[in-house]
């Protein structure tokens, strides 16, 4: 792990635009994964290929360059766009001198930083040796080049120290104790129904502002940070919408383009919160010129997950950085918000309440003493949320279910606020 009280350890980003995808806005991602990691990005090289070279991934005129730029800046390691093989790493190492990792190991480096529950550190490693796992070669030189830098974080460390066998019977082990866990899952989730507990996921691309839009709403005390996957963790606390219905906002971990597959598998469970919440927040940087891309990298991951009939509203955060307003993005249903600010929060709770699965009206009724059953079955139902005793009967307010509103609507000075 990094010492922060030390100097910041120097990267360089490599990358080979086969024209698959826009590599600048790639590297420019790398740039901050690498800070994130805890480490300084000092430069970048990009060849443009037909494929990627099997022995380097870039070719021989483009690591001589790496070898000299890496020597003259003191690099400490290269990181790599591309997932490479341990053949590229070895190679990629001998001929520059330098430590190399790829994309995938740096965003494992990451997680592995950031989880701090049991069940997130569990889901690291599980990722972790899957990924390394058909890399292992023997107690060779990719056995002893693990260090305590970037990329070479986290519970994996250790566990590559032995052989094959023993890393499968972990990778078991793993997979069982994450199972107890998704079953937990299951359970807190079979309750919630049960309770009547409206579920909202916030999801999103990293550093979309999640957790701000999170603390904003709730108050949570969620660790907000200006880096790629500050939260790991998922959060969950109680809302009281405006019109007065409490429902579990769930804030769940950051996405980015080409998200190493094993995380998304080691993941599955905390990322289903998103996929069986009756509301989805798919919150994005408004102030991105890569926004469209976000959003429709979180599209195709709840695609993914089977969320095909939840609805799912479009939060546009960071609105106050677009300087001119005609730059603001526009698509039917979404809201623009500051989450920092607050500013359009209150819209967007007012689509939240639109897009429930249940339709809700407030009442302010005055019941005649005959009638103080009802207020029991309202009682017990949880949408109760006031009573008074006057002379001329019981003056209760109540948000109501449209299965309870038939308890209500007889009365006087019925209120109405949702339709």
């Amino acid at each position: 792990m990094i010492d922060n009280t030390q100097t910041k350890q120097r990267a360089v980003a490599a990358a080979v635009d086969t024209g698959e995808y826009d590599v600048e806005a790639s590297v420019q991602e790398l740039y901050e994964l690498i800070e994130s990691a805890g480490a300084e990005a000092v430069g970048y090289v990009i060849q443009k290929r037909d494929t990627p070279d099997g022995a380097t991934c870039i070719g021989s005129g483009r690591l001589e360059e790496l070898r000299e730029f890496a020597e003259a800046q003191e690099i400490d390691f290269l990181v790599f766009d591309s997932e490479l093989t341990p053949t590229q790493i070895r190679n990629i190492e001998e001929a520059t001198g330098v430590r190399t990792i790829d994309r995938t190991m740096l965003i494992l480096d990451i997680f592995a930083l950031r989880a701090r529950t049991n069940e997130g550190k569990l889901q690291v490693e599980l990722a972790q040796l899957q990924y390394l796992l058909p890399r292992l070669t023997g107690k060779g030189r990719e056995m002893s080049r693990l260090g305590g830098g970037v990329g070479t974080r986290g519970p994996g460390e250790t566990k590559l120290e032995t052989d094959k066998r023993h890393i499968r019977r972990r990778l078991n082990a793993l997979k069982e104790e994450l199972s107890h866990v998704a079953d937990r899952r299951e359970q807190l989730r079979t309750r919630r129904k049960k309770d009547g507990i409206i579920t909202i996921a916030i999801v999103g691309y990293t550093n979309a502002g999640k957790s701000t839009l999170m603390n904003t709403l709730t108050q949570a005390g969620v660790l907000s940070e200006d880096k790629l996957f500050a939260t790991l963790d998922p959060t969950s606390r109680a809302l009281t919408l405006p019109g007065g219905m409490s429902v579990m906002l769930i804030d769940t971990v950051g996405l980015v383009r080409r998200l190493p597959h094993h995380l998304v598998e080691a993941f599955r469970s905390t990322l289903e919160e998103a996929a069986l919440a009756d509301v989805i927040l798919n919150v994005c940087d408004a102030s991105s010129p890569e926004y469209r891309l976000h959003l429709s990298v979180t599209d195709q991951l709840l695609r993914d997950l089977g969320c095909t009939e939840t609805p799912i509203l479009s939060v546009f955060n960071k609105c106050d950085l677009v300087q001119d307003p005609q730059d603001l993005p526009r698509m039917s249903g979404s809201v623009c918000i500051c989450a920092k600010t607050g500013e359009g929060v209150p819209e967007l709770l007012h689509k939240i309440e639109e897009n429930l699965p249940v339709r809700l009206k407030a009442f302010r009724v005055l019941l005649p003493f005959s009638e103080a059953g009802r207020i029991a079955r309202l009682r017990s139902s949880g949408a109760l949320r006031s009573e008074e005793y006057t002379e001329n009967g019981i003056l209760i307010t109540a948000v109501a279910e449209q299965a309870q509103w038939h308890l209500l609507e007889p009365f006087p000075e019925v209120k109405e606020t949702y339709n």
